[in-house]
């Protein structure tokens, strides 16, 4: 493994261990070049994915890119990491056990929606907001009354 300080092509484990949810293996590395530590996580892949963007574009499927965009709609809530990272992994597995190499990007943006709907409710129309490209203080207003009434629903 490439050290990310000195790009030294080698480095030796130290340490490995199953993360929480036990989906990946995180390792602590040492650099034989500068010696620095860092960590690498080991991950099952079943397939290579391919998004499909809305403009035809098609990029592989980035999980850090996932995370990241999750991550940003539940700044400042009450959602740990560790939930963040079930649910990336649980629409990975999905998508990976479907039996198709490419996917829509609309796909996996509905399983991002639902995964957050259940999770926090702040959390999901912040993602809506940027996924259904609201333009006025109303696009809000309308999609937070459905998921108000939603949530009456639950009840």
């Amino acid at each position: 493994m490439r050290c990310p300080f000195c790009a030294h092509p080698d480095s030796q484990v130290k340490d490995s261990r199953p993360t929480e949810d036990g989906a990946s293996i995180r390792r602590r590395r040492q650099c034989e070049g500068c010696g620095a530590r860092f960590s690498t996580f080991e991950r099952v892949q079943l397939r290579e994915l391919t998004v499909i963007k809305k403009d035809g574009d098609r990029q592989p499927f980035d999980r850090s890119k996932l995370e990241r965009s999750i991550a940003v709609a539940a700044r400042k809530r009450p959602i740990k990491t560790e939930q963040i990272e079930r649910m990336v992994s649980g629409i990975q597995r999905q998508l990976e056990t479907s039996g198709e190499s490419e996917v829509q990007a609309g796909r996996v943006g509905e399983m991002v929606m639902d995964g957050l709907q259940r999770l926090d409710p702040v959390a999901y129309i912040r993602f809506a907001s940027v996924y259904k490209d609201f333009r006025e203080a109303k696009d809000f207003e309308a999609f937070a009354g459905t998921v108000a009434e939603a949530a009456e629903r639950e009840e």
